[in-house]
């Protein structure tokens, strides 16, 4: 189903550890685990790799123009290669959900985000599917820009590691199109938690008489 993955970022190792480089991540554990290597792609203005999944071609791709030129780096290589907007996946950090939540989705706003807004404006479509990757609020707006460019409090980063093994797991289900699966597996952050033990009833007094 899919054939292009593409992970967002900040190129340049003052933003390796930054909240706004969680695609990135993720990227680079899918390439491990599909046994892909990155390399620079002058022609796609980022680092790319090609790979195969159950014997069909699959790219993977960190656009290397900074988050707001996102779209250009990803339509070079759509276009080059006849790749329609339903067939990308983008893996991008997200401000609603806290650091450990995933959510999968296909088409929709782009929420102020830059890397989503240029990947629209370049594709000419918001219809390609989303993998937003929480990275939780300084629940003030005016902090939002230095919250995206800091690294997260190791407890954070922790959450955010734990989210994208999660979903490095359900990559089989992802990449065989199997959408259900695939974000049932993704969208599960917490095991249900234990329903306490029932109190054991008190003894209770004898009946009158005994």
């Amino acid at each position: 189903m899919f054939k292009l993955l593409v992970g967002l970022g900040n190129p340049g190792p003052e933003y390796e550890d930054t909240r706004h480089n969680a695609g990135f991540w993720w990227l680079e554990a899918v390439a491990r685990e599909l046994k892909i290597n990155l390399n620079p792609e002058r022609s796609y203005f980022g680092v790319a790799g090609r790979g195969s999944f159950e014997g069909r071609p699959i790219w993977l791709l960190e656009p290397m123009t900074f988050m707001n030129r996102s779209g250009q780096s990803v339509a070079a290589l759509a276009r080059f290669f006849k790749i329609a907007p339903e067939e990308i996946l983008v893996a991008h950090d997200e401000l609603d959900l806290d650091p450990g939540e995933l959510k999968l989705k296909k088409g929709g706003g782009h929420a102020g985000h830059n890397g989503l807004r240029d990947i629209h404006a370049q594709l000419g479509s918001s219809d390609y599917w989303r993998l937003r990757i929480g990275i939780g609020h300084p629940g003030v707006k005016s902090e939002v820009a230095n919250w995206v460019l800091k690294k997260p409090a190791p407890d954070q980063r922790d959450a955010l590691e734990q989210s994208i093994e999660r979903a490095v797991r359900a990559l089989p289900d992802l990449l065989a199109g199997h959408m259900d699966k695939a974000t049932a597996a993704i969208h599960t952050s917490k095991p249900p938690r234990p329903k306490p033990p029932r109190p054991a009833k008190a003894d209770q007094p004898p009946a009158a008489g005994e």
